[in-house]
């Protein structure tokens, strides 16, 4: 049926509730938007747009541009065979009488329809829709029921489960009230105001009113207009104490779903606590009371920090003292906890590891910090032999802060902790700044670490704790990766990019399956972890504008070269692409390919080249690889490639004139070998297979 635009309709919404938990309402408000949305489709009720809106006693819907009445549908539901349907004279059996009388027709009005090679009765159906009003109630009904959120329960003698018991149902379709009932719970035209500013019900008469009237009763009940408040009015009380807001986007969004009806203001703690590592009283405001801290001009934590109340201004003082209180409290705690922590040395620590469980089937974290030092120690022999004793120091240091009180409380702090304290031990500074850098980078885009010794230690931990899980079966799988391996690869390969270390990803991952013990270390688990960093690797190079073919053809040397030199190669394939030469040497080397056996040949035999074009292959082949090894040397891949296209006609005018599959076997071997020669050749530059 069509409609007008006159007769297009709104929709609200709005459930009520004891207070939903910062962390849940998203995914609530979510739920609800995506809900409604299928609920209308499924029942043929168009809508022009659906807004959504929550705060932390309510959320909402507005669906707007629905028609006043429902969708008109015609469907065609096939039945039994034609054959089976009628009889020889054309008259329906019983099969076509019962089809029909299920579907509400009659028997007369079944058509004959061709379906794949046969030919069917037809129902076709027709539909009307009915008034969009009077099927409201249970789609709304549903809409509200369909929302299923983690720790739902039952609420006193409730049969309902619900993140928090319903107070409240609202529901207008245009003026009217949307009647239905949930629990016991009555829908209605009322809503409510703020908890404790405005707790007298609101009526609702005008969906247009709705943000407007719960404003006006201390409620702002759209999240993006909370967060924009809660911005500004920091920015601003910030500024007028000569400093800026650490901004956290988290924080900002957990607070703007805490409160209905945001009200920040400043406070300030005793400057004896800017003594604490400001990591440390940091995170006690956000962590524990949602406070945003201030820094200085210079980046300096100040003394003062900004809670964003639920209430008016006119109590700002009441919250500021409270908070003020609270917060002194809680610096009190972290002050005891970081000066016992102080009280023992790092070192002194190392023995309690051995009590902590690392994992089941790999020990102690004692353990496993021994691998690190190992493969730390031996990645500092390879890249830096002057930090080997700093690189084993902080390895055996890398766990101990796990163990403190502060990090045991606030376990985000692992690591920044960690160099705090070894700067309080006298700890050489490298190895101190290695304890923090160890955890970089903790996501894609996080910065890296600075130090050598950070750097070594962090990759020594990372490859660990990847090829030890991978030796265990924990293997990632679809979308489940509980150890984070593959955004610990990501970053293993983020940091020998950046730090261009010249050392290939099988040699490392060798040397770190040598220091397992206990569990089995078999060439298919080594072969499978390179694997896996060849799969992280494929997006990497592709985003930055490499064909498919062009990456493949240099990740299958990716455990053999360092990772340094995969860009390098990837960009001189890229070009040599482009040469005028190209086609036709991958033609010659793609025959070579083809022709050798995947079983083992013997080494080439001088003497058995009897043929001048095998002679004259061998020849060529030998002079350019030596130019190609000494260009390899040098990074000089372009160049490389183009000396190995210079075998083309050599490679053709061999096959031309000498038959490789000789009556005697020694010299079809022989012949053999020379071509596996060719193509090793030409392989240490790139797999010309995937071109």
């Amino acid at each position: 049926m069509t409609q007008d635009t006159n007769q297009l309709s709104s929709l609200l919404l709005e459930i009520g509730t004891e207070d939903i938990p910062a962390r849940f309402l998203p995914s609530a408000i979510k739920q609800l938007e995506e809900n409604s949305e299928a609920l209308f489709k499924e029942n043929r009720i168009k809508f022009s747009d659906i807004k959504t809106y929550g705060s932390p006693r309510r959320f909402a819907m507005i669906a707007e541009g629905l028609p006043l009445m429902q969708e008109d549908i015609s469907k065609e539901v096939f039945g039994p065979s034609k054959k089976i349907a009628f009889d020889e004279n054309g008259k329906p059996t019983k099969a076509a009488i019962g089809f029909s009388n299920s579907q509400g027709i009659n028997v007369e009005s079944l058509v004959i329809k061709q379906k794949d090679k046969g030919e069917y009765v037809v129902a076709v159906i027709e539909e009307k829709g009915v008034q969009v009003s009077e099927i409201l109630p249970e789609i709304l009904k549903k809409v509200v029921l369909s929302i299923h959120l983690p720790k739902s329960m039952r609420w006193g003698n409730s049969n309902l489960r619900f993140i928090r018991p319903i107070r409240w149902l609202l529901a207008l379709f245009e003026k009217e009230v949307v009647s239905f009932e949930i629990d016991g719970i009555k829908s209605s035209n009322t809503t409510r105001g703020h908890r404790f500013l405005s707790p007298a019900a609101v009526q609702i008469k005008e969906i247009t009113n709705y943000v407007k009237l719960l404003a006006n009763n201390n409620v702002i009940v759209d999240f993006e207009e909370r967060k924009k408040i809660i911005s500004a009015e920091i920015e601003k009380i910030s500024a007028s104490v000569n400093g800026s807001v650490i901004r956290d986007e988290a924080l900002l969004e957990t607070v703007a779903n805490i409160v209905e009806y945001p009200v920040p203001v400043l406070a300030a703690f005793s400057e004896e606590y800017l003594k604490l590592p400001k990591e440390l009283l940091i995170t006690v405001m956000k962590a524990h009371q949602k406070y945003f801290a201030i820094e200085n001009k210079e980046g300096r934590l100040t003394n003062y920090f900004i809670i964003v109340s639920n209430t008016t201004k006119e109590n700002s003082g009441t919250v500021k003292a409270g908070a003020e209180r609270v917060i002194k409290a809680r610096f009190e705690d972290a002050k005891f906890y970081f000066e016992e922590d102080g009280r023992k040395r790092l070192g002194d620590r190392v023995d309690e590891l051995k009590n902590v469980t690392y994992q089941e089937k790999l020990g102690s974290i004692h353990e496993k910090i021994l691998r690190v030092k190992k493969l730390s120690v031996y990645l500092a022999s390879k890249l830096n032999p002057l930090l080997e004793q700093k690189a084993g120091r902080a390895a055996l240091l890398s766990k101990t802060d796990l163990i403190t009180g502060v990090v045991r409380e606030f376990p985000e702090l692992q690591g920044i902790m960690g160099r705090y304290y070894a700067l309080n031990d006298a700890e050489d500074k490298e190895v101190a700044d290695a304890l923090m850098e160890q955890y970089l980078p903790a996501y894609q885009g996080d910065r890296l670490p600075e130090t050598e010794t950070g750097a070594i230690l962090s990759l020594a931990d990372k490859i660990d704790s990847i090829i030890s899980f991978f030796s265990i079966g924990l293997i990632p799988t679809g979308s489940e990766d509980p150890f984070a391996l593959r955004r610990q690869t990501l970053a293993v390969i983020a940091i020998m990019l950046n730090k261009g270390y010249d050392l290939p990803l099988s040699e490392i991952i060798n040397e770190a399956f040598k220091n397992l013990k206990h569990v089995k270390k078999s060439a298919k688990a080594k072969e499978t972890v390179l694997k896996f960093f060849e799969q992280r690797l494929e997006p990497l190079f592709s985003a930055q504008g490499y064909s498919f073919d062009e990456i493949q053809s240099i990740l299958s040397l990716t455990a053999e070269i360092p990772l340094k030199e995969i860009k390098k190669r990837l960009e001189a394939v890229k070009g040599f692409k482009n040469d005028s030469g190209y086609n036709d040497f991958l033609t010659a080397i793609t025959r070579v390919k083809n022709i050798i056996p995947e079983t083992k040949l013997p080494a080439l035999k001088l003497r058995l080249l009897t043929e001048e074009p095998e002679k004259k292959l061998n020849e060529r082949l030998n002079a350019t690889k030596t130019e190609v090894d000494s260009l390899l040397k040098e990074y000089r891949y372009t160049d490389a490639l183009r000396t190995l296209s210079g075998l083309t006609d050599t490679i053709n005018n061999f096959f031309d004139n000498v038959l490789v599959m000789d009556k005697q076997d020694d010299i079809k071997f022989n012949r053999l070998a020379l071509l596996r020669n060719t193509w090793a050749a030409a392989s240490s530059i790139a797999d010309f297979s995937k071109l």
